[in-house]
């Protein structure tokens, strides 16, 4: 898997889950990025990350008839996962779980956890949102934000 954590501060326990729970599917390219929403306050941390990932895939060969009578085959590329056997694979880890939202093109986890520092009275919450999305691009591309303004 090709890692590209150049747009990440490395901040979220659950996003390092995440990514290597990732390296180990059919996964050929994960993108990670802080997302404009994280912030902190005296009692709260809020951190917000996203992915972006690229699927592996296979050739296949496909046959077809031109005109009805000549046979021709092509070998197409197919994508060996789709967001949705994604959320399967990682609803079955264990320390991941089930996503809390869901849809055709984004996959949504949110962790919270309570943190007291040493010799502290009072201590913060941490609020850790990560969301998954597919992306056809390679390295070479910024990001999946960047198919809106192409």
């Amino acid at each position: 898997m090709d890692l590209d954590a150049s747009g990440w501060s490395g901040d979220g326990d659950f996003t390092r889950l995440l990514i290597v729970a990732l390296d180990r599917l059919p996964v050929r390219f994960v993108k990670v990025e802080d997302a404009p929403a994280s912030r902190a306050d005296s009692l709260f941390s809020f951190i917000s990350n996203e992915l972006f990932v690229a699927f592996d895939s296979a050739p296949r060969e496909v046959r077809a008839r031109i005109l009805g009578v000549i046979p021709v085959a092509r070998v197409i590329d197919e994508k060996l996962m789709s967001l949705a056997t994604l959320e399967i694979a990682l609803t079955a880890m264990p320390g991941i779980g089930p996503p809390d939202y869901t849809d055709d093109g984004m996959i949504q986890y949110l962790r919270t956890e309570r943190i007291i520092p040493p010799y502290q009275t009072k201590g913060y919450k941490l609020v850790e949102l990560v969301r998954i999305y597919e992306t056809g691009a390679g390295p070479d591309r910024q990001s999946a934000r960047d198919d809106v303004t192409d």
